[in-house]
């Protein structure tokens, strides 16, 4: 429920409105300029709006671009200048409310480069995306997810569908799949908005030029190797993390709050239950799954993430370098390599990567800590990486064996997972494998073309 403004509050939101409005124009923030428009709205030039207009008109010009309607009606409202309004005999009034046009703000140093579309007002996104104003309103009003969350009876329109698939160490993975028009409209976000603003170098997962084997490469080599988890990775990113990605990307209030819409999603009360009746949910976990945030099945949640982690990636590259190692992430996974001496200072580096993940909304899973020396097998994201990165030797016979069989038995004697696309899962299985060693890629295939795939529906490419 939003909260109603005080009478201070709504003169001080008043005047902040009559301020931005030509903010941006050449002497718009000269104290003149702006106790004229303050004047204009309140229909009089009190003797108090010239100390507030000059207290104002002192702050730089990079502030005032980077100041919305809300942090300037909080100063104000905070202002020892605007107290003289309330102490005459008559309290000010709102003749008239001066709107500034909707635009774009400035972004930060080091994004401003960076060619993003300009979409100032809601119109212009629903435009943007090739919807009416009503499809928008549709997909991002919040009113059905909040009534299908407080009463399960209610059956809303839902964006989602949903998916429990079993976890390899137990428990249930929920999957939250946008619709067809939610999704087409997450892909367009994703290819122009999130694609083209750099992530941290630290993070690799779901990034052009990275990947799970340069994750493993970073860390190849080295004398201990230890890893930690986030638990909860994608619901654990709030829609307030991802709608203050938008306003630092530039994007206005109004247009901000769409797109987190559009971006994140509330579970449904009775999917919720049915993980908590599974035994695999715990209840920080329903909390993070019943409040808005990234779903995992989202074409955005990857890149949003990635980019709601930044500060995450930052802190923890400087904990690294404190340390003397080295720090990377993929999605979820936090890994941390360097010399014999890391492995002793293990607990203290825990203390210390819990508590930056803690300050920054993320949660380490408790039960998901490695510390592995060279003298062990050292596994990042299942690659093996104590001489360099390569696929686990068992991997490799396990795949050996179930081609061999294929090719004596033919390909139906091995698929009893009943998967689609046999053939290309194999092949996936081979690249995976191969990536980090030829030689064993070429024995695979040597294996792989013995297959015969007749009287099967797998075609051979």
């Amino acid at each position: 429920m939003t909260r109603e403004l005080s009478y201070r509050e709504w003169i001080a939101r008043s005047l902040a409105r009559a301020l931005l409005a030509d903010a941006r124009q050449p002497g718009g923030t000269a104290p003149g300029a702006l106790r004229a428009r303050a004047a204009a709205t309140l229909g009089a030039d009190s003797p108090w709006l010239k100390p507030l207009a000059e207290a104002l008109g002192n702050r730089s010009q990079a502030t005032w671009q980077r100041t919305d309607l809300a942090a300037l009606a909080k100063a104000i409202h905070d202002m020892p200048e605007l107290d003289a309004a309330f102490e005459q005999n008559e309290q000010p009034r709102v003749r008239r409310i001066i709107l500034r046009p909707a635009q774009m703000l400035p972004r930060p140093m080091g994004l401003d480069h960076f060619a993003l579309p300009s979409i100032p007002t809601q119109v212009d996104l629903a435009r943007w995306l090739e919807l009416d104003a009503d499809r928008l309103e549709w997909l991002t009003s919040p009113a059905q997810a909040f009534r299908a969350h407080a009463d399960p009876r209610v059956e809303p329109a839902s964006h989602y569908r949903y998916q429990l698939q079993p976890k390899r160490l137990g428990g249930l993975r929920l999957l939250e799949i946008p619709k067809a028009d939610l999704k087409r409209a997450q892909r367009r976000i994703l290819d122009d908005l999130l694609r083209p603003v750099p992530v941290h170098e630290a993070a690799h997962g779901f990034v052009q030029g990275r990947s799970v084997a340069s994750h493993a490469a970073a860390h190849a080599g080295k004398e201990v190797v230890i890893g930690f988890d986030l638990r909860d990775f994608f619901p654990g990113v709030r829609a307030s993390r991802v709608h203050a990605t938008w306003r630092t990307l530039g994007y206005p209030e109004g247009v901000a709050r769409a797109l987190t819409a559009l971006c994140t999603h509330r579970t449904d009360a009775a999917v919720i239950e049915r993980l908590r009746d599974d035994g695999g949910l715990d209840w920080m976990g329903a909390k993070r799954l019943a409040a808005p945030h990234l779903p995992q099945g989202s074409p955005c949640s990857p890149a949003l993430a990635n980019l709601c982690a930044f500060r995450l990636d930052l802190r923890l590259e400087g904990l690294a370098w404190v340390f003397g190692a080295t720090y990377t992430r993929y999605a979820d996974d936090l890994v941390f390599s360097g010399p014999a001496s890391l492995r002793a200072q293990f607990t203290a580096l825990r203390a210390w990567v819990d508590g930056i993940a803690a300050d920054e909304g993320f949660e380490l899973h408790p039960r998901k800590l490695r510390c592995m020396p060279q003298h062990r097998q050292q596994r990042v994201t299942g690659v093996v990486v104590n001489d360099k990165a390569n696929a686990p030797r068992e991997d490799f016979d396990r795949l050996k064996a179930v081609l061999h069989r294929c090719a004596m038995d033919g390909p139906a004697s091995q698929n009893r997972a009943k998967v689609d696309d046999f053939r290309g899962h194999l092949l996936g299985h081979i690249a995976w494998i191969g990536q980090f060693n030829p030689t064993r890629k070429a024995r695979l295939m040597r294996l792989f073309e013995r297959i015969d795939w007749t009287g099967t529906t797998q075609t051979p490419s």
